[in-house]
């Protein structure tokens, strides 16, 4: 008797907790670090701002000196950004422009459309509180606070918070080098005059692009025959160099499919077959110190396990500790009445009414669909959607990178 098929939740939990993350550290400059995993957390050396400085264009005064709504006084100096100002005398104003240090003795800054210029003296109409548009030393960050922690994924955002502070450089994990190959005498490639019988691989493509939006150096040994003795020395070779490799097709159970059992040759096979539609035939092993991951040939079934089980394994690998994608409660605005035993996941799209519209064909084939949709309807096994019924949603957004 077979065993039962793996649930999503089970074949997920199985993956990550085989995780080997990568422990190798290289140090690159902050501007080359885009989408890289930060090795180590990151501390502030400075105050930002580093002084206290203006939050607008205006007038520095002490807010004692103004008394009133009309309080008219002699503009001492002038201040702008990236200059020092001396000490602001009693009963007088300064000049100053936004991010410009606030002059000693000055406690709060008049905006400039609170202000009337008369020559050398200004009538401030407006008094003003202690502090009023300032920004105080380490308002943002305090010297010796974590900006950045270990395992963040570094974006636009990141490095600006890095640069802020002054790091030049950054401590990041060595990228996963991953190693993919693609089973099918059928499978052609874009150029190449299309034989009867033949198709495009169009899987080598969106498998790459995902690998390398998730930052991993690729290895690509294209198209292996379908032949066992092939497929065998493609893996061997893989797994000298690679912490992981990833194959498309020929992990099902017809003559032709000859990955499992070369896999099962070179070195072994701990999971097979997801209760999962679209992707039921996924493999997950070892072939040497290289993990192995078997996608299905389908393109959608592909694209779907991809990102349901490798993207959060090369993310674990990775030192992300959270991998779960975010998701939503949405409203359908279809019915699906023909509910499967598997946990399905259907591509959809948002629509102006605020609701999931469903792409027509589900086929594991459809390649259109996942260009047409925004994300995956996750259905639980046996269950129907009726228009109305809120289901959970996962955005490609949140799938992708």
């Amino acid at each position: 008797m077979s065993k039962p098929m793996l649930t999503v939740a089970e074949a997920l939990e199985f993956l990550l907790s085989a995780v080997r993350p990568i422990q190798d550290v290289e140090t690159v400059a902050t501007l080359a670090a885009n989408g890289r995993l930060l090795a180590q957390s990151q501390t502030s050396l400075l105050n930002v701002p580093p002084l206290d400085n203006t939050q607008m264009d205006g007038y520095a005064v002490r807010a004692a000196d103004c008394v009133d709504a009309e309080t008219r006084l002699r503009v001492s100096q002038r201040i702008p950004a990236g200059y020092i100002g001396e000490a602001l005398e009693a009963g007088t104003a300064a000049r100053i422009f936004t991010g410009a240090i606030i002059p000693a003795g000055a406690d709060a800054v008049i905006m400039q459309e609170q202000c009337v210029a008369d020559g050398d003296f200004v009538t401030i109409r407006h008094q003003p509180r202690v502090g009023e548009w300032i920004r105080r030393q380490g308002e943002d960050i305090a010297t010796g606070a974590t900006i950045l922690a270990a395992g963040t994924r570094l974006r636009a955002q990141e490095l600006g918070l890095a640069a802020s502070v002054g790091l030049a450089q950054l401590p990041v994990l060595r990228r996963p080098r991953v190693a993919v190959f693609f089973t099918g005498d059928e499978l052609a490639m874009p150029g190449d005059v299309l034989k009867p019988g033949a198709i495009y691989n169009s899987n080598r493509f969106t498998l790459t692009a995902l690998l390398q939006d998730l930052g991993c150096d690729v290895t690509d040994y294209g198209i292996v025959p379908d032949k066992l003795d092939a497929t065998r020395s493609t893996l061997r070779l893989a797994s000298q160099e690679h912490d992981v490799i990833i194959t498309s097709g020929g992990v099902s159970v017809g003559e032709e499919d000859h990955v499992r059992s070369a896999v099962e040759a070179e070195g072994r096979l701990d999971m097979w077959q997801i209760a999962l539609k679209p992707g039921k035939p996924l493999a997950f092993g070892a072939v040497g110190k290289a993990f192995f991951i078997g996608l299905p040939g389908n393109p959608v079934s592909s694209f779907v396990t991809f990102l349901l089980f490798v993207r959060p394994f090369l993310l674990r690998m990775q030192g992300v500790q959270k991998v779960s994608p975010q998701s939503y409660s949405v409203r359908a605005d279809f019915d699906w009445l023909k509910p499967d035993r598997r946990n399905e996941f259907l591509r959809a799209r948002m629509n102006a009414e605020g609701g999931l519209g469903l792409f027509a064909n589900q086929g594991s084939a459809v390649l259109t669909s996942t260009v047409w949709g925004d994300g995956l309807i996750d259905l639980a096994p046996g269950q129907s959607i009726h228009a109305g019924d809120v289901v959970k949603f996962i955005p490609f957004s949140s799938l992708m990178g």
